[in-house]
């Protein structure tokens, strides 16, 4: 049975698109998740909704319980899991409200949880292969409902994760142009490691609100700007969020 993971990030923590809705808490052995689970369906499809942030946005990125969350949605028979997330544009094509279907990730984290592996068994090494983090199949079902709603879209795209709260210093988001990153956030590669150790197709659609701070002719990021950008592109968001999930088999 097909079952749906959507990992809320930024200004989609909590949206009105779940029919027949019930709330699940679900115990993990890495402690709690963001927030309680909120089960339902979108087209006729089973989907779990989790809101990265808690429901009212009170976790800060460096805080995420990753492993909880991920856990959770294993435990609770996800097949796939969707994160949604907003990023800064290190990349001059890639403009407030454009969507990248993102394809590599460069962890920049310094102080989080990134594997569930604390210990090997006896005999046994768990070395995940990383070379893919974002499943090929999911990412061509977004990039194909993209297309079809006509949205302003990148069919792949490199984030860096940093550690946060903080934004990027100017000499920081330099260096990650440099380092072939095309978008930066806070919350995307702990996931990405974790649902591959946990063999779960991850795919993560980032939305642009900003050109971080590197740009010189542009106002560095703030928190205001990123939601307001966020919150103007909510419905395209939830329109390819739908059309994705009705694809899935």
């Amino acid at each position: 049975m097909i079952k749906i993971g959507i990992i809320g990030g930024s200004g989609l923590d909590d949206p009105d698109i779940l029919k027949n809705v019930s709330e699940t808490i679900v115990e993990t052995k890495w402690g709690r998740t963001s927030c309680i689970l909120k089960e339902g369906e979108i087209g006729g499809k089973s989907v779990v909704l989790i809101g990265r942030h808690g429901r009212a946005h009170t976790i800060p990125p460096s805080q995420v319980n990753n492993r909880a969350n991920i856990q959770a949605l294993k435990d609770i028979g996800c097949t796939h899991i969707i994160a949604t997330t907003s990023v800064g544009s290190l990349r001059e094509d890639i403009g407030r409200g454009h969507f990248v279907i993102l394809d590599q990730f460069i962890d920049f984290t310094k102080h989080r949880d990134i594997t569930f592996y604390e210990e090997f068994e006896p005999g046994t090494t768990m070395h995940t292969s990383m070379a893919e983090p974002f499943n090929p199949e999911l990412r061509e079902i977004i990039i194909k409902k993209a297309k079809e709603l006509n949205l302003n879209h990148h069919p792949k795209g490199t984030v860096v994760t940093i550690e946060g709260p903080r934004f990027s210093t100017k000499a920081e988001s330099n260096m990650f142009r440099l380092w072939g990153a095309d978008v930066i956030n806070m919350t995307i590669a702990p996931e990405a490691i974790l649902a591959n150790e946990a063999g779960i197709p991850y795919a993560a659609i980032a939305m642009s609100t900003d050109y971080d701070c590197w740009k010189n002719d542009e106002e560095a990021v703030s928190w205001e700007s990123v939601v307001e950008v966020f919150k103007e592109n909510v419905k395209n968001m939830i329109d390819l969020l739908t059309l994705t999930i009705s694809d899935i088999n």
